[in-house]
């Protein structure tokens, strides 16, 4: 454990942000795995309807600094691409 005060404050930092990182990172997960079970099922109105959410959601986090920008670029482009093939 940290004997100086600002090592203590920096680890209750820590602790917080390691919370809130995961709590969006599950929802993240969320937000695809139910993207993606439209697109399994073929429902091109609700997959559009989640790929809206999903990527405002998943470019938000590589914003942030929770994913990385290119991890979330390339989730936001794979989704697209997945969705956009049903329309066809």
């Amino acid at each position: 454990m940290a004997n100086i005060k600002s090592a203590q404050k920096k680890n209750r930092q820590r602790i917080t942000h390691q919370a809130r990182n995961a709590a969006h990172k599950s929802a993240m997960r969320t937000a695809v795995k139910k993207l993606r079970a439209a697109i399994a099922a073929k429902d091109a109105k609700q997959a559009n309807e989640l790929l809206k959410s999903a990527t405002s959601l998943i470019s938000r986090l590589g914003g942030r600094g929770v994913i990385k920008k290119r991890n979330s670029s390339r989730h936001v482009s794979r989704l697209t691409v997945a969705v956009n093939t049903l329309a066809k």
